[in-house]
C-alpha cells in the first residue's frame, strides 16, 4: 500500500507550542466585571458601631467584675432587681457578655459577616439584659440599651459596606 500524503505540513515546535497555550478572549476583565462596592457616609456608623461594641464590651466586662468582687457598689439590693439573682451571678454574666462583645466588635471592624450577625445578636442580649439590670444602675443601663440600638441599627442597615471597603483594600494592596 502506497503511503497516503495528507495535505496538512508538520507544525513546527514554534506553532505547535501557540496552539497549546489556550488564547485570552477579548471583553472585560474579571475585576472590570465586578461592580465596585458602594460606600456611603453610613460607614462611619458602622465602624462607629464596630468600635463602640468594643469599648461597652469592655465596659460591661469591668461592670462584670465589680458585681462578682464589689457587692456593695450597687444602689439597690439584688432581690429587688428584675431578675432576683445574686451580684456575683450578675457580674459572671455581664463580664462573659462583655467579653464576647467586643470580640464581636473587632470582628466588625475587621468585615466579617459573622461579626454582623453576632453583633446584630448580642447587642440585643445586651439591651435586654441592661433593662433587667436597670433597677440596679439606671444611668448606666440607659446609656447602653441607647448605645445597642445604634448599633443594631448600624450593623443591620449599613453593615455590608465593611465589607465591601475591606475587599476595596485587599484589592489595592495586590494591585
Amino acid at each position: 500500500m502506497a503511503q497516503q500524503h495528507h495535505p496538512q505540513a508538520r507544525q513546527t515546535s514554534q506553532e505547535q507550542a501557540t496552539t497549546a497555550v489556550p488564547q485570552q478572549r477579548e471583553g472585560p476583565t474579571r475585576s472590570q466585571q465586578e461592580e465596585p462596592p458602594r460606600l456611603t457616609g453610613w460607614l462611619g456608623w458602622v465602624l462607629f458601631a464596630g468600635f463602640t461594641m468594643v469599648i461597652v464590651g469592655c465596659f460591661q466586662a469591668v461592670m462584670g467584675l465589680v458585681g462578682i468582687f464589689n457587692t456593695d457598689f450597687y444602689v439597690i439590693t439584688a432581690n429587688n432587681l428584675a431578675i432576683p439573682v445574686n451580684y456575683t451571678t450578675w457580674g459572671v454574666v455581664h463580664l462573659i457578655l462583655g467579653v464576647i462583645v467586643a470580640l464581636a466588635g473587632l470582628a466588625v471592624m475587621a468585615g466579617k459577616t459573622w461579626g454582623r450577625a453576632v453583633g446584630i445578636f448580642l447587642a440585643a442580649i445586651q439591651a435586654i439584659v441592661n433593662f433587667a439590670w436597670f433597677p440596679a444602675y439606671p444611668f448606666w443601663s440607659l446609656i447602653v440599651i441607647a448605645v445597642d440600638i445604634l448599633v443594631i441599627y448600624a450593623l443591620l442597615v449599613h453593615g455590608g459596606e465593611m465589607r465591601g471597603l475591606t475587599r476595596q483594600g485587599a484589592r489595592g494592596a495586590t494591585q
